[in-house]
């Protein structure tokens, strides 16, 4: 004949089991972080996007941010002294994968002088010319701040979803027959839909909008938000 307290002995080991069996209750999955339309903006007039800060960070501290090793070169057009840029075949913006390519913060001294010490020298596509950098000067290139931010995404954009996420722009730029520019100065971003090619987001610091405004001034506008 059982006791009561080996009853309840067993009941106990029979009540431990079902409760290891059982599934365990459903957990709130973690918000998505990196997203291209996830951008912080500080009191400052800097902005915050893909974990980074135009202005602030480093080519260095993106090098952690992505754990890739980009390209590093001047990239010039006949008669500018060209820019230095950083290029990341590919990363992962939250859940969306795409190009990304830094616009470094340097004077245009220096610039030149990398330029004449650069290990190789080719062209791009059409007159533009890419010059790679001597190792010295790579090293002197990623402690340079992001001065802009372009992302091109692997999937493509239309209007509908450039709206959704982004929300209704301050302003709309036709940029040719197949371009138009969607300006959100706010958030310092212009998101270029292609209707025949690959979407571009570029991103400054908000305070820094002109940099991305300025050349598309001679343009009219051909719709802007009430």
């Amino acid at each position: 004949m059982k006791t009561p307290l080996s009853i309840l002995a067993g009941s106990a080991v029979l009540v431990l089991l079902l409760l290891l069996a059982s599934p365990a209750p459903d957990k709130a999955a973690p918000a998505t972080e990196g997203l291209p339309w996830q951008i912080d903006i500080q009191p400052d007039g800097s902005s915050r996007v893909f974990g980074l800060t135009p202005g602030r960070s480093t080519l260095d501290d993106a090098r952690a941010r992505f754990a890739l090793v980009p390209q590093v070169a001047v990239v010039a057009a006949p008669g500018e002294p060209g820019s230095l840029e950083a290029y990341f075949e590919s990363v992962m913006a939250g859940s969306i994968t795409g190009k990304i390519v830094l616009t470094l913060d340097m004077p245009k001294e220096t610039i030149e002088q990398m330029r004449g010490r650069a290990t190789k020298t080719e062209y791009m596509e059409s007159t533009t010319r890419k010059a790679t950098l001597s190792a010295e000067d790579r090293a002197l290139a990623e402690r340079a701040a992001i001065r802009s931010i372009a992302f091109i995404p692997s999937t493509q954009l239309d209007e509908a979803t450039i709206l959704q996420r982004f929300g209704v722009p301050a302003e709309r730029l036709r940029g040719g027959e197949h371009v138009e520019h969607f300006l959100y100065p706010a958030k310092g971003l212009d998101v270029v839909l292609d209707a025949k090619g690959k979407e571009l987001l570029q991103y400054v610091a908000p305070r820094d909008f002109a940099r991305l405004r300025e050349p598309l001034a001679e343009r009219p506008a051909t719709r802007s938000a009430p």
